[in-house]
């Protein structure tokens, strides 16, 4: 698979991701938020949490699920990233922050997917 490949399934795992949470009273601020440390899949509001979602697709768990993908570094990453964009002012004020991982299994037909709220804790 080429990486133009890689791009265009990755895309479509975030716009189905998008979709579910919409669907289910989430608003979407941000999609592919490219920062210095990461880059955000979306970022959502929902009933006063500012919440930034990972999406990670797999075709199979030969080399973990997609859940398991978003390791210790990951989660470094990604919290480093959502710290960076609170610091431009840009997003509005929540009463908490969460971060939530949607894995999807795209070896399935549909594609199975899994929404694990409040994933990871950062400290």
């Amino acid at each position: 698979m080429t990486a133009r490949d890689r791009r265009a399934v990755g895309r479509a795992g975030e716009a189905l991701a998008e979709r579910y949470l919409v669907a289910r009273g989430y608003r979407i601020l941000a999609r592919n938020v490219h920062l210095r440390h990461a880059e955000l899949d979306l970022v959502a509001l929902r009933g006063g949490a500012l919440v930034f979602v990972e999406v990670r697709l797999r075709r199979g768990d030969r080399f973990g699920t997609a859940a398991e993908s978003v390791d210790p570094r990951k989660q470094r990453r990604i919290a480093a990233a959502a710290a960076e964009l609170l610091a431009r002012g840009e997003l509005p004020r929540a009463a908490r922050l969460r971060f939530d991982v949607i894995a999807i299994d795209a070896s399935r037909e549909p594609p199975e997917l899994t929404h694990f709220c409040d994933a990871f804790q950062v400290e």
